[in-house]
C-alpha cells in the first residue's frame, strides 16, 4: 500500500518574544490509559523550571480542540476508544488546523496511529485517520510487542537514547514523507521488523513508548519546549530525578531479569 501525495509541511513562527506556553492535552477521557497524563506534567514541569508560564487546556471528546495551542499531546487507549477519538477529531478538524498553524504535536501508540493515513479499528476495519503523518498501520499476526524499549533517535533532532515501554498489535508502515523517529536496539518499534520506532515530520511526532516517555526522557519534552519557542537552547535545569529513573530503566532493559 501507498500514499504517493506528498503529505503538507508545516512551518513554525517564532514565539521568541511570548513567555507563556499553550499545552494541549487532547482526548484524556479517551486517550489516556496507560498513564500518558505524564507526558502533560512533565512538560509543565520542564517549562515552569525554566521560568515559563504554562497554559493547559485538557480538552474532552465531546468539546472543540482549539487551534492557537503551542504544544498538543495525544496519548495512547484502547481499541474502541481510539475509533471513537478518530471520528470525533475527524468530525472537529481543529487538530489538522493546528499543525497547519504550525503547533507541535507529539502523539503515543494509539494517538500516533491515529495522525497516520489509516489503522484497524476494534470492528477489523480501516479506520481514516488524520493523515499528519505518512504512516499507516496493520494489525500484526504474530505475538504482541510488549516490554522494555531502548533506541537512538534520529541524529538530527539532537535527542539522547530513548527509553520506554511498548505494548500494542499494531505494525506501522512508514512512508516517504516521514523519517523513523528512532532505531531500537532492544525492542520491536513499529513492528515492521526493519528496527525503526516512532516516526516524525517538522513539528508532528508519533511513538510506541509509553513510560510515560518523557518522564523516562526528559529531553523529548526540552526539545518540544524549544520547537514552540523556536529557539536552539533552553537554560539548565535540575535533571537529578529524571537521570535516576533513566538509569535505572535502561540497566534493566539491557539485563533483564
Amino acid at each position: 500500500m501507498s500514499y504517493p501525495s506528498e503529505p503538507q509541511q508545516y512551518g513554525r513562527p517564532s514565539r521568541m518574544s511570548e513567555s507563556s506556553l499553550r499545552l494541549v492535552w487532547v482526548y484524556p477521557d479517551l486517550l489516556s490509559t496507560y498513564g500518558d497524563r505524564g507526558n502533560a506534567l512533565v512538560v509543565e514541569r520542564r517549562a515552569r523550571q525554566r521560568g515559563l508560564g504554562v497554559t493547559r487546556i485538557d480538552v474532552r471528546s465531546d468539546q472543540s480542540v482549539p487551534t492557537s495551542g503551542d504544544i498538543y499531546l495525544i496519548g495512547g487507549g484502547e481499541d474502541r476508544p481510539q475509533r471513537l477519538a478518530a471520528e470525533r477529531l475527524r468530525a472537529d478538524s481543529g487538530l489538522v488546523r493546528a499543525a497547519e498553524n504550525g503547533a507541535i504535536i507529539f502523539s503515543v501508540c494509539a494517538g500516533y496511529q491515529i495522525l497516520g493515513h489509516e489503522f484497524i479499528n476494534d470492528l477489523g476495519e480501516r479506520e481514516p485517520g488524520l493523515g499528519l503523518l505518512d504512516v499507516w498501520t496493520t494489525r500484526g499476526e504474530g505475538a504482541r510487542c510488549v516490554g522494555d524499549v531502548l533506541a537512538e533517535t534520529d541524529q538530527r533532532l539532537g535527542l539522547p537514547q530513548l527509553t520506554g515501554f511498548e505494548n500494542h498489535q499494531g505494525v506501522t508502515h512508514l512512508g516517504q514523507g516521514v523519517s523513523p523517529l528512532a532505531n531500537v536496539q532492544v525492542g520491536r518499534g513499529n513492528g515492521t521488523g526493519d528496527g525503526t520506532e516512532g516516526a516524525w515530520r517538522d513539528t508532528v511526532f508519533g511513538t510506541y513508548l509509553h513510560g510515560p516517555v518523557m518522564a523516562r526522557n526528559p529531553a523529548v519534552a526540552d526539545m518540544l519546549i524549544k520547537l514552540a519557542l523556536d529557539v536552539n537552547a533552553l537554560p539548565p535545569a535540575d535533571t537529578t530525578w529524571y537521570d535516576a529513573l533513566r538509569a535505572e530503566r535502561i540497566a534493566a532493559t539491557r539485563q533483564p531479569a
